[in-house]
């Protein structure tokens, strides 16, 4: 592991463009969750599938047991960024890495400093009135009674892409272009198979790919330097 230590941070001062591609693993040591492994969301009982509360459908048709499952396991307030969102946030302010591209919803790379953030899925810190598009911060919504409502009676919804729903063109075309534009990318916290998301990539024609998870994602064989640890483990020993 101390090898890999080493050729990671070799080729991270070798590279003036870095783009950084994460998951939920990337903020599992802040308290958040992640999805889909063994201790993950998506394999803990509920009374419907948290992939089908996630889903536009469930929303728009059961927007009462939608709120109470996003506001129980949805809710970030309290969460700090963690070793790894403050060691990129240092890359960024040092030229290096040009762009972070989140699947998160939780609004922590910003929290740590990071400027250049393309959220593919969006943010639970933004909100918006289906009726009005008056804006709602996270805390009016998690702190709500019921159903949030806008003062003109609308119902808010939160700014994350559900199941079903688009991700936004500008965010994706912003994405792909930092990666094509990069001469090293860094995929972390992520199993690569959530979809369009990891087939972004693809796109990628630099130098240095890296794949760093706890567990074995997709995409190996296309890698430079494959890590299976905790991304704040590795991050603090290769980023000064």
């Amino acid at each position: 592991m101390e090898d890999k230590i080493n050729q990671l941070k070799k080729m991270i001062n070798e590279s003036n463009n870095i783009v950084f591609f994460g998951g939920a693993g990337v903020s599992t040591e802040s308290g958040i969750p992640d999805f889909r492994s063994k201790d993950g969301l998506y394999n803990q009982k509920y009374k419907y599938p948290p992939e089908e509360i996630l889903s536009h459908t469930f929303f728009i048709n059961n927007i009462e047991e939608f709120y109470k499952f996003y506001k129980t396991k949805m809710n970030i307030l309290e969460c700090q960024p963690n070793i790894a969102h403050k060691k990129l946030a240092k890359l960024e302010n040092e030229g290096k890495l040009k762009a972070i591209i989140t699947q998160n919803i939780d609004g922590l790379h910003q929290k740590a400093g990071s400027k250049t953030v393309y959220e593919l899925h969006g943010s639970v810190l933004r909100n918006y009135c289906m009726l009005c598009d008056k804006f709602y911060d996270a805390e009016y919504v998690f702190n709500s009674k019921g159903i949030p409502k806008c003062s003109c009676g609308g119902v808010i919804k939160p700014d994350v892409v559900l199941y079903e729903e688009d991700l936004d063109p500008e965010i994706v075309e912003k994405s792909v272009n930092a990666i094509q534009n990069a001469d090293m990318l860094i995929v972390a916290g992520t199993s690569l198979t959530v979809f369009p998301a990891g087939l972004i990539i693809n796109y990628f024609e630099g130098k240095n790919l890296v794949l760093i998870n706890k567990e074995e994602t997709t995409y190996i064989s296309k890698a430079n330097l494959v890590i299976n640890d905790s991304l704040g483990k590795v991050f603090s020993k290769a980023i000064d």
